[in-house]
């Protein structure tokens, strides 16, 4: 829930997105003249109406707070949804300077920028700030005259603007025909944008070969395994973070570009914990993609190796401190990683193993590391060879010629 600083900032004796929606009724019908009018709404009409939906409300919270009354707990919900509304909708409503998330004007004051940067975080972001999104659509419904279908679609572009300029998705999820897939929140409308295009086909778990972890990118990258970065623009074949592959071959991870930001580990940590608590309902896809990308960036050479294929964008003071944030990310969480269900890139990380243990790869590796690496060596080293080939041949010409004068 939002702080009460925020909410007066909103609401006073009547509801900001009320005032408002009435401006732009005024400028949309304003010339029409048989265009229709919403009667004269009051705090006491939306208290009325919200009051329907307080038990429903309640249940969404695992504090159900006793200690507030029944208009108290409504007066907040109404509150706190008039104020994310009258940020989302209006800012939405101007042009969006694609540097600066949430800002609504290139020309706003930093004060302004720094405000509308800590809505986004606060009501997007936050696990514990979320309130339910038919709540929202409620209020919604009562303040503008295009209903509640309207407050979705404006919401719903205004978060698929926000994924697209912090490159965490480029297409918009399939959210209107079937109901379910309403959003329960808006971070759950921020998690319905990050589902992988493709899942490979769950396979029978094989209790003999079980998957366990991932290896490091500098492990992956000494048998050979290259990292590619896939970039957003692949239409059709990328649409979110989560669209990791292995190529045809299995000696090429393409992993999409994560470009990090002081608020990257706060959207995925919230968004972790959505799915811990919700699993048999949003599914576990972004648990499996930090579980990856945790283990693979795990230390201070892999995150450097994974900067340099351009799989990861960070602007932190050095790469150690980004590898902190990777190993403390999915600290204390639930997953198994051998449920198909679950874990989206098993058979990626079981094909990605069976490489890794392969003696050969692993001795052509050990070669290259220690050898091929300088290029006098690797001079001295086919030398070597080739004497040896010539001594073998020399060695079965004398046994032939000795035979033959027998």
């Amino acid at each position: 829930m939002l702080g009460h600083e925020d909410r007066n900032k909103c609401l006073e004796t009547t509801s900001a997105t009320a005032c408002y929606s009435a401006r732009r009724q005024r400028k949309a019908i304003g010339g029409q003249a048989n265009g229709s009018k919403r009667p004269t709404m009051t705090v006491e009409v939306y208290v009325k109406e919200l009051a329907c939906l307080e038990r429903d409300t309640r249940n969404c919270y695992a504090n159900t707070f006793d200690d507030m009354t029944s208009e108290q707990f409504v007066r907040m919900l109404l509150l706190d949804g008039c104020y994310i509304l009258s940020r989302l909708v209006g800012l939405r409503s101007h042009h969006l300077d694609l540097d600066d998330v949430g800002t609504a004007e290139a020309a706003v004051s930093s004060a302004n920028r720094a405000e509308a940067l800590a809505v986004v975080r606060d009501v997007f972001y936050l696990a514990e700030n979320q309130i339910p999104f038919f709540v929202l659509e409620k209020i919604g419904e009562l303040t503008t005259l295009d209903g509640k279908d309207g407050v979705l679609t404006e919401i719903s572009d205004y978060a698929l603007d926000l994924m697209r300029r912090q490159m965490y998705a480029m297409a918009a999820p399939a959210m209107v025909l079937p109901e379910q897939a309403v959003p329960g929140n808006l971070l759950h409308l921020l998690h319905m944008h990050l589902k992988p295009l493709s899942v490979s086909p769950a396979m029978p778990v094989c209790t003999a070969d079980p998957v366990r972890r991932w290896r490091s990118a500098t492990e992956y990258n000494f048998v050979g395994v290259k990292f590619k970065a896939r970039a957003m623009g692949e239409k059709g074949l990328i649409r979110c973070i989560l669209d990791v592959k292995l190529d045809g071959s299995g000696g090429t991870l393409e992993v999409p570009c994560l470009d990090i930001d002081s608020e990257t580990w706060r959207l995925l940590r919230n968004l972790i914990e959505l799915e811990q608590r919700n699993r048999e309902t949003v599914g576990s896809h972004v648990t499996a993609y930090c579980v990856f990308i945790s283990q693979v960036a795990c230390t201070t050479k892999d995150v450097e190796l994974l900067s340099k294929r351009g799989v990861i964008v960070h602007g932190h003071g050095n790469n150690e401190e980004v590898a902190k944030c990777f190993a403390d990310l999915c600290k204390g969480i639930q997953f198994d990683p051998d449920d198909p269900n679950c874990n989206y890139l098993r058979e990626t990380c079981k094909k990605l193993e069976k490489r890794f243990q392969s003696q050969p790869r692993r001795w052509i590796a050990w070669l290259k590391q220690r050898y091929l690496r300088n290029p006098w060596l690797a001079v001295g080293l086919l030398a070597a060879a080739i004497g040896l080939v010539l001594a073998v041949i020399q060695t079965v010409y004398s046994v032939l010629c000795y035979y033959k004068q027998r």
